[in-house]
């Protein structure tokens, strides 16, 4: 339907208004995080990218502090939105079967958790935790945040389809060894990448993972 002359677009509500303005300030603080690191990452240049005054910023964040520990949480929030869409790439290969099937799921997973890692945003996320040895108020901050992500990585994995192949708590050890074994690939990366490494390494862990899942499986009917 065609926009009459003079017509005007609907008036936001003050709900939305203000969802804006969060997401700007939180883009913008990510996105410095990411390109400039924490002590970099002042109001004022939160405000210079996002547009808002630092009355503004200090409206919906009360501290520095709070902003920060905000900002790794809509991290972690657009981590999970993005795995969730990476295992709809699983749903066609969760209906086959067979160990090369299964090593495809369990390559395909182990891909999903490199890519989480290796996002341009995740780098906020390495940045606070850089930052957090040194601190101890961002530390403090931070912890009870970063206790609830891992929580939620635990919940999260546990849907996977390779998540019924060992025991709860085995399967959460191994999860947090890959996550943090990505996390220091993507780190050491910055500085020493060795691509050659790469798929090698993916192609090894898909192959082991499947071998010890598939014993620990014959172990349990027996």
């Amino acid at each position: 339907m065609p926009v009459l002359h003079g017509e005007r677009s609907p008036r936001r509500t003050q709900k939305e208004r203000r969802e804006e303005t969060i997401g700007r300030i939180l883009d913008a603080t990510i996105a410095s995080l990411a390109e400039r690191g924490y002590t970099a990452t002042t109001i004022g240049e939160v405000c210079r990218r996002s547009g808002v005054s630092s009355g503004g910023v200090f409206r919906h964040f009360p501290t520095r502090l709070d902003l920060m520990v905000a900002a790794a949480e809509e991290v972690s929030e657009r981590q999970f939105v993005n795995f969730r869409a990476g295992l709809e790439v699983l749903g066609g290969l969760e209906e086959r079967t067979g160990a090369d099937a299964t090593v495809r799921v369990v390559r395909t997973c182990l891909l999903l958790l490199r890519k989480a890692c290796r996002a341009p945003m995740n780098a906020a996320w390495y940045e606070l935790l850089g930052a957090a040895r040194t601190d101890p108020a961002l530390r403090d901050h931070l912890a009870p945040m970063a206790a609830r992500y891992h929580a939620q990585i635990a919940e999260f994995g546990r849907s996977l389809p390779v998540a019924d192949r060992l025991p709860p708590t085995q399967f959460d050890l191994v999860l947090f060894s890959l996550v943090h074994m990505f996390d220091g690939e993507a780190v050491s990366s910055i500085v020493h990448p060795q691509p050659e490494l790469e798929d090698p390494r993916i192609e090894m862990l898909a192959r082991m993972l499947t071998g010890v899942t598939s014993r620990i499986g014959s172990d349990d009917e027996r």
